[in-house]
């Protein structure tokens, strides 16, 4: 797969560097602005997969910044960097359209893993597998079944979407929030524990081989690991 490319939008010179450079070591493609109205320029040039931005910056600030990106280009994701920790700024900041939220200071593994978890909605639609060995088993995706041996095990639909969303991110974390969004269409505490119920039931189908692990990434998500 491609590079994926991000935009960096921070006024604060220092920590704009700062994020660059690991986001960079990362093996991104980054740019970075120091203001809203730069942002908005150079997202018409570069159409980035994700966006880091701000909220509070001079010219324009990080919402606005985002509801016009969002009008132009609805796929891109968004998430939201702010010193600004009251419950109605990270309501406002998904309502503009943010797909995450990130208070600052922050520890910038969780700046990456977070990003990580971000990207990986974006997958890969061309080539998508139908079939994925992992370790010992077979996870047959059109027939919803996973194979060890003799033993066939057939999945829920949820089961299935589930255990397909992280297969197809083997190593990379998804985020809980994605995979509610998109199965449930809700991200609500009950529908996060009815997650967490199936990724313990696809830990169980799975146990036969240690090689394979789902991992929880605490308040993140989970990574399929082998």
């Amino acid at each position: 797969m491609a590079n994926r490319h991000i935009l960096v939008v921070e006024d604060e010179q220092t920590l704009r560097r700062i994020v660059v450079e690991a986001l960079e070591r990362a093996g991104y493609d980054v740019v970075a602005a120091g203001d809203g109205e730069e942002g908005l320029r150079l997202f018409e040039a570069c159409h980035a997969d994700l966006v880091v931005a701000d909220i509070m910056m001079p010219r324009m600030d990080g919402f606005e910044m985002v509801r016009r990106m969002r009008a132009r280009y609805p796929d891109t994701l968004f998430l939201f960097l702010s010193a600004r920790s009251g419950a109605e700024d990270v309501v406002e900041g998904f309502r503009t359209g943010g797909h995450d939220y990130l208070r600052k200071p922050f520890a910038m593994s969780e700046l990456l893993i977070r990003i990580e978890a971000l990207i990986s909605r974006l997958g890969s639609v061309e080539g998508e597998a139908t079939e994925y060995i992992l370790g010992d088993y077979i996870f047959d995706v059109l027939r919803s079944t996973l194979r060890n041996g003799d033993i066939v095990v057939r999945l829920s639909s949820r089961e299935a979407a589930i255990l397909r969303s992280l297969a197809a991110n083997r190593g990379r974390v998804v985020s809980s929030r994605a995979m509610l969004l998109d199965l449930w269409g809700d991200d609500s505490y009950y529908n996060l524990r009815s997650l967490n119920v199936y990724i313990s039931k696809l830990r169980n189908y799975l146990s036969a081989d240690s090689s394979i692990e789902i991992v929880s990434i605490r308040g993140v998500g989970y990574k399929l690991q082998q």
